[in-house]
């Protein structure tokens, strides 16, 4: 095939006749939603801390491949859709989740990652309160499962238990320099309350005196106190940079 010259062409008669065909067919691309969110679960007793736990939202599919095993939520974007918009797309159609807050993870690109053909996926996270969302019980694919519980899914469709780890790192790592945490509490809580929230995203109990100490300029003092337990406990609310 002779060589043309582009040097001596506009950008419209370069397009006019631009094959996208003489290339070899490139990777498909998908996107894949990480949601994770933090439940507190009923609590009769008011002298203790409702018991928090960390899930992750998941799907069932309904289809070849990985035909009845869990995945995260995702989609083939549209030809005329941005990924962000393929995303909540995918929220909505598979779980009845809108205007949830996502931010671009990592994208996966493993050739034999899915046993269709080369697509690539471009995942996106968020992170948010369950008691702020609706009840996802009208989508029978979509369900809440608890990070690390015996009744979490064995296998996943995929590499989406890889991208599930990717992202829990990826929140872990945000406590140490966004106030990510706070988006998960009430308007006013305790430093009790607070540190639970560190807790159950890390995985791992903290020292009190460390903790405090550790966000202590993150936090003031509302002057007024959360009663019903053993003794009452000072309210705190986010101090907001300046």
């Amino acid at each position: 095939m002779e060589k043309i010259d582009h040097s001596k062409m506009t950008e419209e008669e370069f397009l006019a006749q631009y094959d996208p065909t003489q290339f070899p067919k490139g990777p498909y691309l998908a996107v894949d939603n990480v949601l994770f969110a933090v439940e507190e679960l009923p609590n009769d007793n008011i002298r203790k801390l409702s018991e928090k736990r960390l899930q992750v939202l998941l799907v069932k599919r309904t289809e070849h491949p990985f035909l009845g095993l869990w995945s995260l939520p995702g989609i083939f974007p549209g030809w005329e859709e941005t990924l962000e918009e393929a995303c909540l797309r995918s929220l909505r159609l598979k779980s009845h989740l809108q205007d949830i807050h996502l931010e671009q993870l990592y994208t996966f690109s493993n050739p034999r990652r899915d046993p269709r053909t080369r697509i690539v996926s471009t995942s996106y996270m968020g992170l948010v309160n369950k008691s702020m969302l609706p009840h996802i019980e009208a989508s029978p694919t979509a369900e809440w499962f608890t990070i690390g519980s015996s009744d979490f899914p064995k296998k996943l469709a995929f590499d989406h238990a890889m991208i599930i780890e990717y992202g829990l790192q990826r929140i872990r790592n945000k406590l140490e320099y966004t106030d990510i945490a706070f988006s998960l509490l009430p308007k006013e809580f305790t430093l009790a309350q607070l540190q639970q929230v560190y807790e159950i995203i890390l995985g791992k109990s903290l020292s009190k005196a460390n903790f405090q100490r550790k966000i202590k300029d993150k936090v003031e003092s509302t002057n007024t106190y959360q009663t019903g337990g053993f003794r009452p406990a000072l309210l705190y609310k986010h101090k907001k940079p300046a």
